[in-house]
């Protein structure tokens, strides 16, 4: 009984970790940047795997797409494929550990669950460490122009969903291991 509460607390913490791994990707301040005046903020230029946007003082903001994915920097094509590779899965490991936990009718004996829970266990973690790797290298990117005082172009900062991403592959991470150990339990 109890390694089925723990099978459903290390999928409740699984999901809610692709979930926010999902929903944090599109969003538009990955990188933020501002110009300011002496008393006021006259631009925001922010940017995110996808498009670069600027503010004015006045509140509108105006989009470009980047228009090329050959012309785009290696960081980002590479922290592109992570993310979707994170986001497709965990969405394949969600469904591994729905069938493969002991509490549903589906899937077969206790012994094929277990093995189930423990392939969903490592797609989590592969998801995790897609995640992980992705927002690490975008943010160290940023972080070494920042420092770079041959940089020529404006400077910006990671964004503070940068921490929600980091904390979301934490939870793909550390979680799975309670799925793992069902498949150990079982052998």
């Amino acid at each position: 009984m109890a390694s089925t509460a723990l099978e459903i607390i290390a999928f409740t913490v699984s999901i809610s970790g692709w979930v926010l791994v999902s929903s944090t990707l599109p969003t538009d301040y990955w990188k933020v940047s501002t110009i300011d005046g002496t008393v006021i903020t006259t631009a925001t230029y922010f940017a995110n795997l996808w498009k670069m946007c600027v503010t004015d003082s006045t509140g509108v903001a105006n989009c470009k797409d980047f228009p090329s994915m050959l012309a785009l920097d290696g960081y980002i094509q590479a922290c592109r494929g992570l993310m979707i590779a994170a986001v497709s899965l965990g969405f394949f490991g969600s469904i591994f550990a729905l069938f493969g936990m002991k509490c549903t009718k589906v899937g077969g004996s206790d012994k094929a669950k277990a093995k189930i829970a423990c392939l969903a266990g490592i797609v989590f973690i592969l998801s995790g460490l897609c995640s992980m790797t992705g927002c690490s290298l975008y943010a160290n990117k940023i972080t070494t122009e920042f420092f770079d005082p041959l940089f020529v172009e404006q400077n910006c900062c990671v964004d503070s969903i940068f921490f929600l991403r980091l904390h979301s592959s934490f939870r793909s991470l550390i979680s799975p291991a309670c799925l793992l150990s069902s498949c150990l339990l079982c052998s």
